[in-house]
């Protein structure tokens, strides 16, 4: 295979942040290996999901939102998957992207986003602060195996994935469990963040663990303000279909583009609405900073009193009212008295005047003409009125930064998946098996998947030689005898319930289980590094893995049933530890 193929199979077996941007195909590839996953599956038979076919979409969807926050949380471990350098990274995708490009949409290369994550310090936020120079995190993600696994780890109660692992399960869950179909579903990635919309009603975000409707969207709560966040500040770097993706750094994309403007014609009507009272309500409790210009008149005993609005808002943090709907009544009678004003407060907007001027004029904020009308009703009341109105003409219209399909070269010869959810796992194996030498995305699918039984050894030995330094930085103070001893007694387990199917040596390390096979990749890797001049191959057989080293021999039982086959260790350039 020539260098790009290569390269691309054996970042499907790593499946790191970076290597996804690089590659967009790989995105759904994932999606794909979660789908051919028996676990998922299995999901269908908890207690949790009987009658789900009964439900309506939104409900069948909420109840997959809800067994996932159950049963995964969001981890975000910078450590988990060890280190590398800038350096090396950027040898490694010279051919494939530009240096300065990668810098302006990945956090690991220098991406600060726009003004919000400047103010943010968005390498403290995320914690990569504590690496210094040019040493930078793997950022991996996890197949929905690697995910369960986590509850083997200390200190971890559940299984935990990252934002791209969450949103490639949330996909797969959907079409499984949900029987949402993959034409409804899509992937996007933003340099700090992935998450999915959902084609259902008005739409729907995935985003982590959580689910945000429109409703949500707009409800003006700290829940909605994060999962905002990427869709306000950062551009959509990628978008992934069924039909194919799209990248806003490559001038060919595959997605069918019909359906790509379905998407963005949806999404764009789930980030923005129509301005009325209620809405104007949210917007004041979303900006903390615009709090500020507002005040709230309440008439208590035939006076007109006055109160912040950030006073008040501080009320709804301890009773069930709000002061944006028809429970204001109740929320005014929780408020001390001494912290009402007998005069309006100066240079503040009385918000009941300005939601009587939304209520009494169809003002479409998103217009010129509009926003002058609102300007002008208020700027005399407070110095800050264009400030505070613009804000709110950004909170009401959410104009995504998606790539521009126009500007692109299609390319279109790929086979349709068409896999459906009333097709069986053992149908859509079959389906994705039909379509390897015809569609890019089932191709890279079987080593997402890890089936060594199904695809050749090469990438997935360079991926486990070349990209695993957790392990051997955790082996480091271990003599070759101890860490031999230690491989050995981890628990016999693969994390991986099929045959065939080979979790990495990182995988194997951190969650201390492993197959014979699994554990004599583990050991090679760390002995590779220390004895790089050495002769290291392992002998597999479907009951075997024998590891051999200048003439010593370590063997494991194995239950994998792979084929015969010899993995020639020394092929492969020994991992350098940052």
């Amino acid at each position: 295979m020539n260098a790009r193929e290569q390269e691309l199979k054996s970042s499907a077996v790593t499946l790191s942040d970076m290597e996804v941007f690089i590659f967009p195909e790989l995105m759904y590839s994932l999606v794909l290996a979660n789908i051919m996953s028996p676990r998922i599956w299995r999901w269908r038979d908890a207690p949790w999901f009987k009658g789900l076919e009964r439900m309506k979409p939104h409900r069948r969807i909420a109840r997959v939102k809800q067994y996932i926050m159950d049963h995964y949380a969001f981890n975000l471990d910078l450590a988990t998957w060890g280190l590398t350098t800038k350096e090396r990274e950027l040898a490694r995708f010279r051919d494939f992207i530009d240096p300065a490009a990668l810098a302006q949409s990945n956090a690991l290369f220098g991406y600060e986003g726009d003004k919000y994550y400047f103010d943010i310090d968005i390498r403290t936020h995320f914690g990569l602060d504590k690496y210094e120079g040019n040493v930078i995190p793997y950022w991996k993600t996890e197949t929905v195996e690697a995910m369960d696994a986590f509850r083997h780890r200390p200190n971890y109660a559940s299984g935990a994935g990252e934002c791209v692992s969450l949103a490639t399960l949330y996909a797969a869950a959907l079409f499984i469990v949900a029987r949402v179909p993959l034409k409804d579903i899509f992937l996007m990635a933003t340099p700090l963040h992935s998450q999915n919309f959902v084609d259902v009603a008005d739409g729907i975000l995935t985003n982590n663990r959580r689910l945000v409707t429109k409703t949500m969207w707009n409800n003006g709560t700290a829940l909605s303000a994060q999962a905002r966040r990427a869709l306000e500040h950062e551009r959509v770097t990628l978008v992934a279909h069924e039909s194919g993706c799209i990248h806003v750094l490559y001038p060919e994309a595959t997605i069918d583009p019909e359906a790509f403007q379905r998407f963005a014609t949806k999404l764009r009507g789930f980030l923005q609405t129509t301005l009325t009272a209620e809405i104007l309500g949210n917007f004041v409790r979303h900006s903390g900073p615009l709090q500020k210009c507002f005040q709230v008149r309440w008439r208590n005993f035939g006076v007109d009193r006055y109160i912040a609005s950030e006073k008040l808002l501080a009320y709804e943090g301890g009773v069930p009212y709000r002061f944006n709907d028809d429970t204001r009544e109740k929320l005014m009678e929780e408020v001390a008295g001494e912290d009402f004003e007998c005069q309006p407060l100066p240079g503040r907007i009385v918000l009941d005047d300005i939601e009587q001027f939304v209520r009494d004029n169809a003002v479409d904020i998103r217009t010129t003409e509009g926003f002058a009308r609102l300007k002008e009703q208020f700027a005399s009341t407070c110095m800050n009125a264009e400030c505070a109105i613009k804000g709110l003409r950004e909170f009401c219209y959410v104009e995504p930064r998606l790539p521009n399909i126009d500007a692109k070269r299609l390319r279109r010869e790929q086979t349709p998946l068409e896999l459906h959810p009333t097709m069986s796992r053992d149908e859509i194996i079959a389906r994705l098996e039909s379509l390897r030498d015809q569609n890019d995305s089932a191709s890279l699918a079987f080593y997402a998947y890890r089936d060594l039984n199904r695809v050749e050894a090469e990438p997935f030995l360079e991926a486990a030689l070349d990209r695993c330094p957790a392990c051997v930085s955790a082996a480091a103070a271990l003599d070759d005898a101890a860490v031999e001893a230690r491989v050995s007694q981890l628990v016999d387990e693969s994390i991986y319930d099929d045959p065939g199917r080979i979790a990495h040596p990182d995988e194997v390390w951190n969650f201390g289980r492993g197959d014979g096979a699994e554990k004599a990749l583990l050991l090679a890797t760390i002995l590779r590094t220390r004895h790089p001049e050495a002769a290291l191959r392992i002998d597999v057989t479907p009951t075997e893995a024998a590891l051999h080293m200048d003439g010593r021999v370590v063997r494991f039982p194995s239950r994998k049933a792979l084929r015969q086959q010899t993995w020639d260790c020394t092929a492969f350039a020994p991992i350098a530890v940052a």
